[in-house]
């Protein structure tokens, strides 16, 4: 469930979208993404995620999990094991020679963002030699073409550091505050995402929001030494599914209507959305 400029293979994938009234920056949508990446192309790996946000992205929509790289997987564990069937065995700052794309320093990436993603491949040279893979222009065409209206996430990371990553997780102010949206499109060879043929996938995909009474869904054992600042990011509930066990899905994101998150058994509204 990931998007590579280089042959990779991803296992074990989470994803999380979450709906949060925030102290400071209001109301916005979260995003929690962490997977198990293997290199197969020798060299420097990058993947790529489409972030429906209404505003311009930076550094600062980044939230650090510190210590606690487990938090995606609490929340998989708050929502109940795998069915026995399904078992699976700071840096460079703004860029302004290339506009449109900011660059910086994100655990063991260097993340690019950018609201065109047809600039990426001209900043590639500001990303250091060993994070740099090489990049096919199609793929970006792609997301031009059928993302129009979303920033682009591109995270390049060295293999040899690939198995120290953290959940990436990072705040938006969404372009519609009532879908909430885990983006999944999936490919591995380099080349743009072949959205005519299902996809098998691994995965667990989560949601949450602020709006679900005490009882809703299934509570979430945080630690006690999490700070404030990163537990204002976090739900408290969370619902959500495994996908997997030889299943195919049609290529896409999974995402649920604001008002289907209040319905009973709200797991059986999370839809996956095809890319036109």
């Amino acid at each position: 469930m990931c998007v590579s400029v280089a042959r990779a293979a991803f296992t074990g994938t989470t994803v999380y979208c979450g709906r949060v009234d925030h102290p400071y920056h209001g109301m916005i949508h979260v995003l929690g993404y962490q997977n198990t990446a293997v290199d197969l192309s020798g060299g420097a790996n990058a993947m790529l995620l489409h972030v429906p946000a209404a505003e311009t992205m930076t550094r600062d929509n980044f939230v650090s999990v510190q210590q606690h790289g487990d938090v995606l997987q609490r929340m998989v564990d708050a929502v109940g094991p795998v069915p026995a069937a399904s078992a699976r065995s700071d840096g460079i700052d703004w860029m302004g020679s290339v506009p449109q794309v900011r660059i910086f320093e994100h655990d063991v990436y260097t993340v690019l963002l950018a609201d065109d993603p047809r600039a990426i491949p001209a900043a590639l040279d500001r990303v250091p030699r060993r994070r740099r893979p090489p990049l096919r222009p199609e793929l970006f065409t792609f997301y031009a073409d059928h993302f129009p209206n979303h920033t682009i996430v591109l995270c390049c990371f060295d293999n040899a550091e690939a198995e120290r990553a953290k959940p990436l997780m990072l705040w938006f102010a969404p372009a519609d505050p009532d879908l909430l949206v885990a983006p999944a499109l999936d490919a591995h060879t380099g080349g743009a995402p072949d959205v005519r043929d299902p996809v098998p996938v691994d995965h667990w995909v989560l949601f949450g929001s602020d709006e679900t009474p005490p009882e809703w869904g299934r509570a979430v054992d945080y630690p006690d030494e999490m700070s404030r600042g990163l537990r204002s990011y976090l739900p408290d509930n969370v619902i959500g599914r495994y996908y997997g066990d030889g299943q195919t899905l049609p290529n896409g994101d999974f995402a649920i209507d604001r008002g289907d998150m209040l319905r009973e058994d709200p797991e059986e509204w999370i839809r996956r959305v095809s890319v036109g």
